[in-house]
C-alpha cells in the first residue's frame, strides 16, 4: 500500500512540473515581444506571407530544426507560434527536452493574430 503512495505522489509532482507554459496569441502585446525571443516556426513561405514583427524564422520541418538554437541562451524566454497551434506546441515540447526551461507556446497562432488586428 505504501509503495502506491509513493508512486501516487511522484506522479503528482511529475504532471505538476511538466505543466505547459502557454498564452493567447491575442493577449500578448508588442512591448511584451520586445523583450522574449520571437521564432515563428511556419515554412519560411507561410512567414513570407506575413509574421509578427521580431520574429525569428526557423522552420519546425527542417532536419536541423534543434541545431538552430544553440546560439539561443537556455535561461532566455522563447516564444514560439506557428499557423493555428499544432507546430508550435511541439516545438515547445523539443526545446524543453533540449533543457531550454522558459518556452511559451502562443496560442492560436499566427491566423488568430491575424484575425483579432485586422
Amino acid at each position: 500500500m505504501k509503495l502506491y503512495r509513493v508512486l501516487f505522489v511522484l506522479l503528482f509532482v511529475n504532471l505538476g512540473c511538466g505543466q505547459s507554459s502557454s498564452k493567447p496569441i491575442t493577449e500578448v502585446s508588442q512591448d511584451e515581444l520586445q523583450k522574449v525571443v520571437l521564432v515563428d516556426v511556419r515554412t519560411p513561405e507561410e512567414y513570407a506571407d506575413g509574421h509578427l514583427d521580431n520574429a525569428t524564422n526557423i522552420n519546425w520541418f527542417d532536419a536541423d530544426f534543434a541545431d538552430q538554437f544553440k546560439a539561443i541562451d537556455k535561461d532566455k524566454t522563447i516564444y514560439v507560434y506557428c499557423k493555428l497551434g499544432g507546430r508550435s506546441t511541439k516545438a515547445q515540447e523539443k526545446l524543453r527536452s533540449l533543457g531550454y526551461q522558459h518556452v511559451v507556446n502562443l496560442e492560436g497562432g499566427y491566423d488568430a493574430w491575424k484575425k483579432a488586428n485586422q
